[in-house]
């Protein structure tokens, strides 16, 4: 997993709210082995006409908005099922960051898991940024996720909280598993100190 720590990045606007797992990454994409790519199917029901042509009005295919790493959605983003294919394909997509003002709990949870950082804003603030979006679409944003701050040109920067060990994840790159392995020594160390300690104490 690549380290998420400080990213500088265009914003693509997606305000839409309950956008479910399934417009995310339809079913019929699901039948694959491994993750990858994934991304070229990301939306793709509202991406592609039924001939598969890009659709100029979606704005994922606007030149304005390419190589954006940062996606401002709707309310109660990621619900519907819980497939893990959602995130992985927002990831092969190119997004690192996503503002909402609300997540479903398992794709919030999921997309952590798998380098994405999803940051909840205050639908005052949320509405701020989709208006300046709409009025300067070339707005950069920085998530800067060691200080834990959203940093906005001519604003203050605006904190944002995330349990300690997500962050940590997400800034080492490690999924759970690899923070795991990382501590296999310390782990290894403590058994043999606990059986020594066992043995001396005479217990089977």
């Amino acid at each position: 997993m690549q380290r998420l720590q400080r990213i500088r990045s265009k914003v693509a606007p997606l305000l839409v709210d309950n956008v479910d797992t399934d417009q995310i990454i339809p079913a019929r994409f699901l039948k694959v082995l491994d993750k990858h790519g994934l991304g070229q199917h990301c939306f793709a029901d509202w991406r592609y006409d039924a001939e598969g042509r890009p659709l100029a009005s979606f704005v994922l295919n606007q030149a304005r908005h390419a190589g954006a790493q940062i996606l401002l959605v709707g309310d109660n983003f990621g619900c519907g099922s819980s497939r893990e294919h959602a995130p992985w394909a927002l990831l092969g997509a190119g997004f690192r960051v996503l503002l909402g003002t609300s997540f479903a709990d398992i794709f919030r949870n999921n997309a952590l898991k798998n380098g994405i950082l999803p940051v909840t804003l205050d639908a005052e603030l949320h509405e701020r940024l989709a208006e300046r979006l709409a009025r300067h679409p070339e707005l950069e944003l920085t998530v800067d996720l060691e200080r834990c701050r959203l940093e906005v040109p001519d604003e203050a920067s605006i904190p944002f909280s995330l349990d300690e060990f997500a962050r940590h994840c997400l800034l080492e790159g490690v999924d759970e598993l690899g923070y795991l392995l990382a501590r296999a020594p310390l782990i290894a160390q403590y058994e043999a100190e606990r059986a020594a300690r066992l043995a001396a104490e005479g217990t089977p």
